[in-house]
């Protein structure tokens, strides 16, 4: 991890997020990049009527220049690299166009969550990136006065699809030398299987991964998928919950969800997801 990016809306959820960058930035000797986007509709990019000049729009860019001055005067931000940028747009554009231009490793942001039809038809900006984000997405819900990874739970199916993200993740985890869990949820009904047939699942999966001796494997039982995560990663007493996402999109999206960006929702423990 080189290059961080956090990106802000100067509100506490944000403050937390980027909190918990700095700290990896300063443990992985990383750039900090921390962005704010003006936000605009996006029906109006590419039209006439939208002009960066305008200078309702330059008002606004140096409002949000002035309140990043305020915003990155932290201690806990000394002595790091931080290369701040104000752009004006859709924010998920916004951070996809930073990623993409800047070389990014890891998005770190900040989340209250979305909830009711907000969840269903809006969703919250971070679930939006979650969605979207080809680098792996760190999610902070709460403030952590010290970030503290000791433990982190990969939840998965095993199918061979998610090798690249327990990889990814096991990388992630062996640089804070933190033990990594396996977590399966087990579903009632259709979806139950005995753990032999769980174990054998996971073994294998292990086994294409070239890790045959690894023990931390908990199978957990609860009614969603979603739920179990939750409920395994605490009763595991987990730092952080890790999930690949597949990030599907349009009526997909709508009708089959992404269980990563619903545990991104709800959870109260840090989430980081890769993308598949």
């Amino acid at each position: 991890m080189k290059k961080i990016l956090v990106p802000v809306d100067f509100s506490k959820p944000a403050e937390n997020a980027l909190r918990v960058a700095s700290e990896l930035a300063r443990k992985n000797s990383a750039e900090l990049h921390v962005l704010h986007v003006v936000e605009m509709a996006e029906t109006l990019f590419g039209t006439e009527q939208f002009n960066v000049n305008d200078e309702q729009i330059i008002f606004f860019l140096k409002m949000a220049k002035k309140r990043f001055t305020k915003f990155l005067d932290k201690p806990y931000l000394e002595g790091l690299k931080i290369i701040d940028n104000v752009e004006v747009g859709s924010p998920t554009m916004g951070i996809n166009e930073i990623v993409k231009e800047e070389n990014i490793d890891l998005l770190v942001m900040g989340s209250n969550g979305a909830s009711g039809l907000d969840e269903i038809l809006i969703g919250s900006n971070t679930e939006k990136v979650v969605r979207h984000s080809k680098v792996p997405v760190l999610v902070v819900k709460q403030e952590l006065e010290k970030l503290e990874i000791n433990d982190i739970v990969f939840a998965s199916n095993f199918e061979a699809e998610n090798l690249k993200a327990f990889k990814d993740a096991k990388t992630f985890a062996d640089s804070f030398d933190a033990k990594l869990h396996l977590l399966y949820v087990n579903l009632p009904g259709n979806q139950f299987y005995s753990s032999e047939e769980i174990t054998q699942q996971i073994n294998k999966f292990l086994e294409k991964a070239g890790m045959k001796d690894f023990h931390n494997i908990k199978i957990y039982n609860d009614y969603t998928i979603e739920l179990g995560v939750i409920n395994g990663a605490k009763a595991l007493n987990a730092d952080i919950i890790a999930m690949p996402t597949h990030g599907r999109k349009g009526l997909s999206h709508f009708f089959n969800g992404s269980i990563g960006e619903d545990v991104v929702n709800h959870s109260t423990l840090p989430v980081i997801t890769f993308k598949i």
